[in-house]
This record gives C-alpha cells, sequence and structure tokens, in this order.
C-alpha cells in the first residue's frame, strides 16, 4: 500500500506502476533514447542515476502519486521492467478530491490534458498509467529539433509540447510520415522563424 510522505520528507521511494501521469502522450522517440541509455548502465550506474534522478510528483486523491513531468524516463523505465524509482514531492494535495484535485493541479500547471492531436481534452480522459500513454510524433520531432540544437532546453513546463504544436499547424503529418528527414530539416528551419518568438527559449540564431 502507498504511503504518504512525512512533512520532513522530499523523497520518496515508489512503486513505478503505480506512479499517475499528467499528460495524455510522450514522443516514442525519445523513450526508445532512454531505454537504450539505461541498458548501458551498470547496476551500480543504475542505482546512481534512479537516486540522481527522482519523478516530480504531488501527492494526490487515494495516496496516489502523480508525476508532473520525466514522463519519458518514466516510460522508459517502465519498458525496461524497473520495479521503484525515487519521487521528489511538490506538494501535498492529497484532501482534494476529483474535480478540485485537477483544478489545482491546472492552476499550477502541473497537467497537460492534450492528446496527440494537439486537442483538449477532460482531465478524465488522461491514461492512468504511464504504460498507456499515446504516441505523438510531433512531440517526437520537437525532441529531435531540440537535439539539434534550434531551441534549448526550456524550464516552462510541457514547453515541448508547445513546440509539437507550433510544427503540427505547419508539418504535414503524411510528410512526417514519408520523409522525415524532410519534415526534420523543415521543423529546424521553422523553430528560427520570427513567428516562433512565442515559444519558450525561441532565438533566430539558435
Amino acid at each position: 500500500m502507498t504511503e504518504g510522505p512525512e512533512a520532513s520528507e522530499k523523497l520518496v521511494e515508489v512503486d513505478l506502476g503505480d506512479l499517475r501521469p499528467t499528460q495524455m502522450t510522450v514522443g516514442l522517440s525519445e523513450v526508445r533514447l532512454k531505454r537504450q541509455e539505461w541498458r548501458g548502465r551498470d547496476a551500480d550506474g543504475k542505482k546512481h542515476f534512479l537516486k540522481k534522478n527522482p519523478l516530480p510528483a504531488v501527492f494526490g486523491p487515494k495516496k496516489r502519486y502523480y508525476i508532473t513531468d520525466h514522463h519519458h524516463l518514466g516510460r522508459a523505465l517502465r519498458e525496461e521492467k524497473v520495479k521503484t524509482v525515487y519521487a521528489a514531492v511538490l506538494s501535498d494535495f492529497s484532501h482534494l478530491q476529483g474535480d478540485e484535485f485537477w483544478v489545482v493541479m491546472d492552476n499550477n500547471r502541473w497537467v497537460h490534458a492534450y492528446d496527440a492531436n494537439g486537442r483538449r481534452r477532460q482531465f478524465v480522459d488522461i491514461p492512468k498509467k504511464l504504460s498507456k500513454l499515446t504516441d505523438d510524433p510531433y512531440r517526437s520531432l520537437a525532441w529531435e529539433v531540440r537535439r539539434l540544437g534550434d531551441y534549448p532546453k526550456d524550464t516552462t513546463p510541457y514547453s515541448e509540447f508547445l513546440w509539437a504544436d507550433y510544427f503540427r499547424r505547419r508539418i504535414s503529418a503524411s510528410l512526417l510520415t514519408s520523409d522525415h528527414a524532410d519534415a526534420l530539416e523543415q521543423a529546424c528551419a521553422l523553430a528560427r522563424l520570427k513567428e516562433a518568438r512565442h515559444l519558450p527559449d525561441w532565438s533566430e540564431t539558435a
């Protein structure tokens, strides 16, 4: 049974399979890379990595932990059959119920209820397991563009989803499927346009 964090605790060990997502999608390309990186570590390296990379989480209703970031890492570890991880507890909202909990989460920008088509959905539609998160190829595209240096990593919550939506509206799904290299080249060029200046950490010269 999941126990709640003590008042003085910042880090708790939790069952990975019990963690609840706060978003609907991931970019499976990023998940695959994180799986490869995990396999490249020895046993001691894996233990050290888990302790140094806790999943940020909120303690919510029914004594459940809701992770607010690092969904790709969580999904990768889940697929690698990791049983337990560390969670860095941001807040205790276990006294809240139902819609009130999600309203507070939304106000704190700790939930992203958008599907693989970039459409806003109800909070109840958010999967209850990391294994149920669906693939958003535009989220993968945004991640690839960032890796190439066309925009840096930003601390804005869900910043890469904002970039994904920007690309979704300008690059066709058929091109992304049929000619990924061309789609990536177009995305890198789009990332430097002034029309992207509203996005987190945009730079013409990135």
